[in-house]
């Protein structure tokens, strides 16, 4: 029973799934160029919210530039809220 035992009875396989399983966690840490995880840039996936405004803040942009009247801003944050 010398080193070639060792080898040859398939215990081989063990050393290269190590081996994987290191190389992947590396990728899962430094995916990126940046030591976050890939799953980090969660805002780059389609269906995110980007600093989107809200239906209130948008109808008091409108009122502000003058696009409708002080009636209409009351009725329409009525029909908001």
């Amino acid at each position: 029973m010398g080193p070639g035992y060792f080898w040859m009875g398939g215990m081989w396989i063990f050393p290269i799934i190590m081996i994987v399983v290191m190389l992947i966690v590396v990728y899962l840490i430094f995916g990126h160029g940046t030591i976050r995880p890939p799953w980090y840039y969660y805002d780059q996936y389609p269906g995110t919210p980007k600093n989107s405004e809200s239906a209130l803040d948008i109808l008091k942009k409108r009122y502000a530039k003058g696009e409708i009247t002080k009636e209409e801003f009351k009725q329409m944050k009525g029909d908001i809220a």
